[in-house]
């Protein structure tokens, strides 16, 4: 409904896209620039800057397209209006998730898409089939990871009412993280990414191996292989928070 609702003015609906595209194209824009002036960036290259950027980018850009509306939870809970959700034969998370459904966020994946695509062939990296497939992977399980961290924000939401920017800290502002090489960071921050909220399975850990850079942290060298086991620990855990703050949802008592 909300995608026929998108399309039914086409070109308000091509602008508000192109509108999402050029506001995500200045980051990538601010990169370029700084390159201008540097050669490396925490010894990162350019090409190697924009696949980090690329990876976040998409991974965010495919969970913001599918979750993304479930930021607006905190709402529906203090209006009541959940209610009229949990009354519908049909499951509450998938119907939050498409609450307001917004298209023109096709904007922010296909720019990312664009300068992904740009990145590698320009990689320093003899490509093998392996290192070919980790690209596709690495997207799937940032992807999930990101997914599962919208959907516990948006549990969080169920206790909290109001926390969506609690939520957008971890979800964009991780994003905004992971377009960096990890070594411009301290390394407690990479720390605290790594275990307890671990959005450096999106890219950093698995770009590192692909890239043979050396780990910050000294971590082995299996761990950068642990993105799906990471994004699959990651999806249970939240969706066991969703179903708990479903449970506790007491409507507003009018």
């Amino acid at each position: 409904m909300w995608m026929r609702s998108a399309l039914a003015y086409r070109t308000s609906f091509l602008m508000m896209a192109f509108g999402n595209f050029a506001a995500n194209a200045l980051d990538f824009v601010a990169i370029m620039l700084m390159f201008s002036r540097i050669d490396a960036l925490g010894g990162f290259s350019l090409p190697e800057v924009a696949f980090l950027y690329g990876t976040s980018g998409v991974s965010l850009g495919l969970a913001d397209l599918l979750l993304g509306s479930i930021e607006g939870l905190g709402r529906r809970v203090r209006d009541g209006t959940l209610d009229v959700l949990l009354l519908r034969p049909a499951p509450v998370f998938a119907q939050v998730a498409a609450d307001r459904f917004a298209l023109r966020r096709l904007g922010r994946l296909t720019q990312a898409v664009l300068v992904l695509g740009w990145s590698l062939p320009h990689l320093p990296v003899e490509w093998t089939v392996g290192r070919v497939l980790m690209v596709p992977l690495m997207a799937v399980c940032g992807t999930a990871i990101f997914a599962a961290v919208f959907t516990a924000g948006a549990a969080f939401q169920f206790w909290a009412q109001d926390a969506a920017e609690v939520q957008n800290s971890f979800t964009y502002g991780g994003n905004a993280m992971l377009q960096y090489p990890p070594t411009v960071f301290a390394r407690e921050l990479v720390r605290g990414v790594t275990f307890l909220v671990p959005l450096a399975f999106v890219n950093w850990l698995p770009a590192l191996r692909l890239l043979g850079r050396p780990d910050p942290l000294g971590l082995p060298g299996w761990v950068d292989f642990l993105g799906p086991v990471v994004a699959a620990l990651m999806c249970t855990g939240a969706g066991l928070a969703w179903r708990l703050g479903l449970r506790a949802y007491r409507s507003t008592g009018s």
